[in-house]
């Protein structure tokens, strides 16, 4: 084996090794975000501010009644929106983007108090509430 060819292996390797640390600490989460089941969002999501993180289209296509809505991708934009004293119910179709938007705001607003809908709005049995047309 030529030089190129072991700098060619270890460029390779090196490059899925950080791809595969980028892929878990996405999937993974965080010690300071609580997951929650159905039945504990329930009992406290009324006394705190619920965010549904889902774009707009999908938001007026039903949200857990209370909600605002804050999608992931204007949250860095839209910060001074969430209280820093108060506990962050977080929510979306599947848990995914909760889990980033949690760390954006631990990171950028100092947040927390942070808990998300562990089973995501699509297997929420809840009140819902739709946009009229």
């Amino acid at each position: 084996m030529d030089f190129l060819q072991i700098l060619s292996i270890l460029l390779w390797g090196g490059l899925i090794g950080f791809a595969l640390v980028m892929l878990i600490r996405r999937l993974r989460t965080p010690s300071y975000l609580v997951p929650l089941t159905q039945e504990e969002f329930i009992k406290g999501y009324r006394k705190a501010q619920l965010i549904d993180v889902r774009e707009p289209k999908e938001y007026n296509g039903g949200h857990i009644w209370g909600a605002r809505n804050i999608p992931l991708s204007q949250l860095k934009q839209r910060l001074i929106e969430v209280r820093k004293d108060q506990q962050v119910y977080l929510y979306d179709n599947s848990g995914s983007r909760s889990r980033q938007a949690a760390r954006i705001l631990k990171k950028k607003n100092g947040n927390d108090n942070l808990h998300y809908l562990k089973s995501g709005f699509k297997k929420w049995t809840g009140k819902v509430k739709k946009k009229k047309k």
